[in-house]
């Protein structure tokens, strides 16, 4: 039984991926910075006999990066894989964003990946899957924060990719169009979000593929 580690892991994606990987007999363990949905999370995943955890972290706190790394290293020593998927995003004109919303963008998106990346690679046993985003590959109208906090995080792949090409943790980046989520909540950036793919039907497609190829671009 692998053990995968999934950030943003509550609801949406996260929790898809969570559910996904807990039916292909893995021990999956949710973080979040919610107690409320990561316990009716793994309440709803155990109940079906699959495997499954929490801990609270809110990855752009290093203090509490560090308790999720000291919690894993005492706990299961290692983990098999790790998946970045926590992330936020706020959809206005640049001129609209304040400095409190750029700040929680980069502080969670970029910081708060490279941070626990960084703390628990010396426990990974496997694979990093980096949930990008199709952000992370072009610009988009009122997006401009999102989107240069999604480059920054294809770049940290890339790089990592290229740092371990001769070690034996793969590294792949996720690249995905918009979902049916709880992501779009108070936002009017996308009017109909029900035209979106489910986030179950990219959870099983990112699954499907995950086999260590360095991309995972869905919808190609």
């Amino acid at each position: 039984m692998k053990k995968v580690l999934i950030t943003g892991a509550g609801s949406g994606l996260g929790l898809e991926l969570a559910k996904c990987y807990a039916k292909e007999k893995n021990h999956v363990i949710l973080v979040g910075r919610n107690k409320e949905k990561l316990e009716k999370a793994v309440d709803e995943i155990t109940k079906s006999g699959e495997s499954a955890e929490y801990f609270i972290c809110d990855i752009s706190n290093i203090e509490s990066v560090k308790e999720l790394v000291e919690y894993i290293c005492i706990k299961h020593k290692t983990i098999d894989y790790l998946i970045n998927n926590a992330g936020i995003g706020i959809f206005n004109p640049i001129s609209e964003l304040t400095v409190n919303e750029i700040n929680k963008m980069i502080d969670i998106n970029v910081k708060g990946t490279i941070m626990v990346t960084q703390r628990i690679l010396p426990y990974i046993n496997e694979r990093i899957l980096n949930i990008i985003s199709t952000a992370g590959l072009k610009g988009k109208v009122n997006e401009s924060v999102y989107c240069a906090s999604k480059f920054a995080i294809r770049g940290f792949t890339e790089s990592l990719q290229k740092e371990f090409i001769d070690e034996k943790i793969k590294i792949t980046a996720v690249y995905m169009g918009g979902m049916n989520t709880p992501f779009w909540e108070g936002s009017k950036h996308i009017k109909d979000k029900n035209r979106l793919k489910s986030a179950t039907e990219i959870a099983k497609e990112i699954i499907m593929k995950d086999d260590g190829r360095l991309e995972i671009i869905i919808g190609q």
